[in-house]
């Protein structure tokens, strides 16, 4: 491997991510980042884990010829072509499954999995149908040869399920011990030495240099979902507030000598005189005494 980033590196499959994390809690853990972590200005250690994450594809770039070598040594050990530009693997159809003696169910497990089902709705056929003569007829011998059948149907079900179960235990315990390249240890072994150059390099030429050069750099911000349609987010504006600048509104409020304008600055004179209120005129009764009568 020579090392190079590759200009048409694979995309991170999605069961990869989990080890892209892996390794990149791994690097944040790093003396050299928790130090630079430390200095004035730096990121915290979540931020650049969550830009670091956001820009996955462009980090792995950097180790795109050791990973290009271990996916394509591991679709080959899966017996699956290898990922194409869209960087998803084909899976193989269901017929290729069933014509392959590896991958396909053979015609056995096929047979236990159908013949408890047809025995036993078979069974409970016979059974009712013989209940139902005998209970006609007791003397009927044509009841107790069709209760015989479904007794015997029933038994013939769950045989074949125990022998079905025993099989399938069977299955996963050869499938267990069988290795991913068909059992050669030299093809697995490839595919681990494969795996293991791929993460030296995503650690060390990828993940690191780019945790490096991103310390001080702006942290990342959430995608922005636009609304239903691509209308443009609704716009929120409050009174007296437009393109970022914020005026007070136009109000009046009485001042000292009147009304103030219509900034609320200067007063006024009053545009309105109050009432003149002037007590009823009012005159005392004359009253006169008795010797004016």
């Amino acid at each position: 491997m020579n090392g190079v980033p590759m200009n048409n590196a694979p995309h991170l499959l999605t069961e990869d991510r989990p080890e892209f994390e892996r390794l990149l809690d791994e690097a944040l853990r790093d003396g050299t980042i928790l130090t630079a972590l430390q200095t004035p200005g730096a990121l915290t250690a979540e931020q650049l884990r969550t830009k670091a994450l956001l820009a996955a594809d462009t980090v792995a770039a950097a180790a795109g010829a050791e990973y290009e070598h271990y996916t394509r040594l591991r679709a080959g050990l899966r017996g699956a072509p290898p990922p194409g530009q869209s960087g998803e693997p084909t899976a193989p159809g269901l017929l290729t499954q069933l014509r392959s003696g590896n991958g396909g169910a053979g015609l056995f497990p096929v047979l236990t999995v159908l013949t408890p089902i047809l025995a036993w709705a078979a069974a409970l056929v016979l059974l009712l149908l013989g209940y139902a003569l005998r209970a006609a007829d007791p003397a009927l011998a044509l009841a107790r040869s069709v209760l015989t059948a479904g007794w015997v149907a029933l038994a013939a079900g769950a045989l074949a399920m125990v022998v079905g179960i025993v099989g399938l235990i069977l299955t996963a315990l050869r499938d267990g011990a069988t290795a991913p390249g068909g059992g050669d240890p030299d093809l697995t072994a490839e595919l681990a030495d494969a795996r293991r150059d791929w993460q030296h390099a995503l650690s060390r030429r990828a993940l690191l240099p780019y945790l490096h050069a991103h310390l001080h750099s702006e942290p990342a911000l959430p995608p922005v979902v636009p609304s239903p349609g691509g209308a443009p987010p609704a716009d929120f504006t409050s009174p007296g507030y437009s393109s970022g600048r914020y005026s007070r509104p136009g109000f009046t409020s009485p001042g000292s000598e009147g009304l103030t304008d219509p900034e609320g600055r200067e007063p006024r004179t009053a545009a309105f005189t109050g009432p003149d209120f002037t007590g009823p005129g009012y005159t005392p009764p004359a009253f006169t005494g008795p010797d004016e009568v």
